[in-house]
């Protein structure tokens, strides 16, 4: 028996919060925001980074400029339908999104969402642990390893579990200052 597979997955569920905090923007502009967004491509929905390029000219600014100028109308309608709630602007050529300072109620609420964030992935964390001691116990049920193995076992997955669990405390810790930094 081996605990390398539920390592995997507890790594797996911190790649799984980084991606969700990479989504949540705070105060400035970064282009993952609009990673969850898809634009309507002549009848199939694509993700808006594969419709156009996306930068970030100043700190508090996107634009987005599509590799075909009718593709803006339907940028401008994804972004509009989004739950970003930021109004682009469009010239005729690019659009713009103007990120809007973070309001202190907004930041608050926004911490308050990353430590749910956090603590859902604990929660996983906790549960991965669960499986493996349920895993470990049939195994040493069935004969197929002793006792001692069982003690091993159980002190790895254990280690394993607070080892990423401060490494979850942390990643939540640094958004959350990341967060309320005016």
């Amino acid at each position: 028996m081996d605990t390398k597979a539920y390592e995997d997955r507890m790594k797996k569920t911190l790649a799984v919060l980084d991606e969700e905090f990479s989504t949540i923007r705070v105060g400035r502009a970064n282009p993952r925001v609009l990673d969850r967004l898809t634009v309507n491509y002549y009848g199939s929905e694509v993700p808006l980074n594969q419709v156009g390029n996306v930068t970030v000219p100043e700190a508090r600014l996107l634009q987005i400029a599509p590799w075909e100028t009718n593709m803006l109308k339907e940028i401008e309608k994804a972004i509009q339908s989004s739950d970003l709630g930021i109004n682009p602007t469009n010239d005729g050529k690019v659009i713009r999104l103007v990120f809007p300072e973070l309001t202190e109620e907004r930041r608050k609420a926004l911490a308050k969402d990353v430590k749910k964030k956090g603590e859902d992935s604990k929660v996983s964390i906790r549960n991965i642990r669960r499986d493996a001691m349920d895993a470990f116990a049939k195994a040493q049920k069935k004969s197929e390893i002793t006792e001692d193995d069982l003690k091993v076992l159980e002190k790895e997955i254990q280690t394993l579990t607070d080892k990423y669990s401060a490494e979850l405390d942390k990643k939540v810790e640094a958004k959350n200052k990341e967060i309320l930094t005016v």
